[in-house]
């Protein structure tokens, strides 16, 4: 049973991260997800399915209502159970005292606690199964019955685990590699490695992988080809990239909760725990943590990479470093005490602070009663408001009630925010050849020869909408508006109306322009 600091911290998690689901509007990457409950498929272009089963669990539990509140529920309610057993981990590893900071040490990790613990993200459901995988592991591995090999049965539930993270986001094969490193330095896993038991679970976890692989080879290798594609861009060696990605990391964590980690991380090859049990786990943790951070930094000297790619080896230090904490407080309890409650309060501050600034625009510059810190062109919080103006200024104008008429803009966040915004029964479409992610999947180019289309222009981006002439009879303009948010405006937009397309947009292009 988990003791009371540990349902403490998930009790107390939870409620913050509903108040913040409820807060504030969808992301970019949310917005987009959430229309994979609109097109129920078997895998979707960007990544597996268990994302949006996971959305679906809240929209059924809500009876149907489409608000984000409820998709993100699903997700809130994961991150209490990852919460769970990044303590029992931890407990597991390092005895019973452990556990309630290691619960901490996952929750003050922003990038988790706030991001992945309350988004429409799949890694919510990555880390989660991530997490039981390594606990699976654990059994496996000898935790359980060290004198004597672990049954089939319990590979079975390694491999169960396996394949639902894979379910989750491809990053889940670094599991396995992980595995491979720790075997390295570890005779036990090289034994248990020489016995059927970790292929049966190989086997287990790719045949519940198998749909993926089904739908890519249905879909020209479509998902594979485009994530592998990101981690190849633009290459050529940029030692800066890299800095710049470590960087990305600390913030996403929070530096101080970084910094914890990778000492964590040092101290377990530099200085091994003199007990032996527990040196053995700091060891599985560390490999598991070094696979993927180590790939996605070796990939970020050459190849740009985004900050939270190998993010999710830092869940498996979550443990030791829990451990260390606790051994601190058994030291200089008072002290350490102290420390935990500012570790513990931070990022509740931080995000409060960020979900009240993207709702009121606190910080941006040019309003009344505000503090001028950001200025709007920079502000990533605006991608969070401002979409149902835009969708009321189309029902206004009766736009969204004409027969033969589709909405559409040229960037995938943004239809994925406008299609959010509108709601069901009104066509969204992405025109963006190369690059419309799954609008390239959900309708075909010759559906809407013959249509009008709106096209939402943001930005005022100089392309748009000459871009678009070749494809309709004429372009008009219709309007032009600023979304404003606590009074200040902060996105200009440009609605214009293109008249009977007369013929197909290669939206269905894949990138690198095959089709």
């Amino acid at each position: 049973m988990p003791g009371r600091w540990v349902l403490a911290v998930v009790v107390g998690g939870t409620l913050l991260r509903l108040a913040l689901a409820e807060a504030i509007g969808p992301g970019n990457d949310e917005a987009y997800y959430s229309l994979y409950l609109d097109h129920p498929d078997w895998s979707y272009f960007d990544h597996p399915p268990l994302l949006a089963l996971v959305a679906a669990a809240g929209r059924w539990l809500a009876g149907g209502d489409r608000s984000i509140a409820w998709l993100r529920l699903g997700f809130v309610l994961l991150f209490a159970g990852s919460t769970l057993l990044a303590a029992r981990l931890s407990r597991r590893a390092y005895g019973d005292r452990a556990a309630a900071p290691a619960a901490l040490a996952l929750n003050a990790s922003w990038y988790f606690g706030a991001a992945v613990g309350t988004f429409v993200l799949p890694d919510g459901p990555l880390l989660f199964f991530w997490l039981l995988t390594i606990d699976r592991l654990m059994s496996a591995l000898g935790d359980d019955a060290p004198d004597r090999p672990a049954g089939l049965g319990c590979w079975s539930s390694v491999g169960l685990s396996w394949g639902l993270a894979m379910l989750s986001k491809y990053h889940a094969v670094f599991l396995p590699a992980g595995l491979l490193a720790f075997a390295a330095v570890d005779p036990r896993a090289r034994q248990a490695l020489r016995t059927p038991g970790p292929y049966l679970a190989g086997a287990i976890g790719l045949l519940l992988f198998a749909p993926v692989i089904f739908w890519n080879a249905r879909h020209g290798w479509v998902s594979f080809a485009f994530q592998g594609g990101r981690a190849s861009e633009g290459l050529g060696l940029h030692p800066e990239r890299m800095l710049g990605a470590l960087a990305g990391q600390a913030f996403y964590l929070l530096p101080w909760m970084a910094a914890a980690l990778a000492l964590a991380a040092v101290r377990i090859a530099r200085r091994p725990d003199p007990d032996p049990g527990r040196a053995r786990w700091d060891r599985l943790f560390l490999a598991t943590a070094a696979v993927p951070f180590g790939f996605f930094a070796a990939v970020s000297l050459v190849a740009p990479v985004l900050p939270h790619w190998g993010l999710i080896g830092a869940a498996s230090l979550t443990p030791p470093l829990g451990a260390r904490w606790a051994d601190r407080l058994a030291e200089r309890p008072r002290e350490m005490r102290r420390r935990l409650a500012i570790v513990a309060a931070a990022p509740a501050i931080l995000t409060a602070l960020a979900a009240l600034h993207a709702h009121t625009g606190l910080l941006q510059r040019g309003g009344s009663g505000s503090i001028p810190l950001i200025p709007g062109s920079s502000d990533p919080t605006r991608d969070l408001v401002g979409w149902d103006q835009i969708a009321d200024e189309l029902r206004r104008r009766g736009l969204l009630e004409r027969p033969g008429t589709f909405v559409f803009s040229g960037h995938w966040h943004v239809s994925g925010q406008l299609s959010a915004a509108i709601g069901p029964g009104v066509p969204v479409l992405c025109y963006r050849e190369g690059d419309a992610r799954g609008f390239s999947l959900w309708s075909a180019p010759d559906d809407w020869v013959g249509w009008d289309g709106v096209l939402v222009a943001v930005d005022d981006r100089s392309t748009e909408p000459g871009c678009f002439d070749r494809w309709f009879e004429r372009i008009e303009p219709i309007a032009r508006l600023e979304l404003v948010r606590g009074g200040v405006p902060i996105r200009p937009v440009r609605l214009f109306l293109c008249r009977r397309q007369t013929r197909p947009f290669p939206f269905d292009a894949r990138p690198g322009g095959s089709r």
